[in-house]
């Protein structure tokens, strides 16, 4: 299997940000890790072990990128004006240097996220938020209420960073355009901590016509990386 480790300084995150690349073609995939995660996480969790027959045969190339989570959202240190900041940069991030090394080494014209937990909710925010660059997502046991993280603030940074907030006022053509040619996937557990959250955004995107499938599994610990596992050969 083709695995690359790529660095650099990120200039719009001021530091230096990691990902691994596994695979030489195929359907190209950026991985989000859980909650304080690393690059590495996907790798170690046996996920991209899990994949490992698509992506030898050149039917998947993952991106695994790294996250600031522990900067932003989780890092309470600072104020809720600069943890929705730097969630802000990130996105930037994303889309203005991980984006672009994707498009250099695949020329698929497809672009899913990814994540499990708190990656999930990475996976679909940055996939909502920009449907032209990303054609789907698979959120596995996404946590996408996040508002408690804030302690009560709010502007408009942190309304258009929460889908569940943004995409019920949301009325330009534009994305509907393009998330009526996207698919989306939440995949959840019947005893997932986030159950109710997959569904809440299933009744939000139901309600704005966006085509989605929500799967909930009969498993127990759901969420949980056995599981996970499971749900990613499935639906990937």
């Amino acid at each position: 299997m083709v695995r690359e480790y790529h660095k650099w300084h990120s200039p719009r995150l001021g530091r230096e940000m990691e990902l691994l690349v596994f695979g030489h073609a195929g359907l190209p995939v950026i991985v989000f890790p859980t909650s304080g995660g690393r690059f590495f996480e996907f790798e170690d969790r046996r996920m991209v072990a899990a994949l490992g027959g698509k992506i030898d045969a050149g039917q998947l190339q993952l991106f695994c990128v790294d996250s600031v989570d522990m900067e932003s959202w989780y890092n309470r240190a600072v104020s809720p004006r600069w943890r929705i900041a730097r969630q802000v940069q990130y996105d930037d991030y994303l889309i203005h240097e991980v984006v672009p090394l994707v498009r250099q080494k695949n020329q698929d014209r497809h672009l899913v996220a990814l994540g499990c937990s708190f990656g999930g909710y990475h996976a679909a925010n940055v996939a909502l938020r920009h449907p032209d660059a990303f054609s789907g997502f698979l959120s596995m046991s996404g946590a996408f209420d996040l508002s408690n993280f804030l302690h009560g603030y709010y502007d408009q940074d942190c309304y258009y960073n929460l889908p569940t907030h943004f995409l019920p006022n949301l009325g330009d053509p534009w994305f509907f355009d393009r998330y009526r040619q996207n698919t989306y996937i939440l995949a959840t557990g019947w005893d997932d901590q986030c159950l109710g959250q997959n569904q809440n955004l299933d009744r939000v995107m139901s309600s704005k016509g966006i085509p989605h499938k929500l799967y909930i599994w009969d498993s127990y610990n759901s969420h949980d990386w056995p599981t996970w596992e499971r749900m990613v050969r499935e639906y990937l």
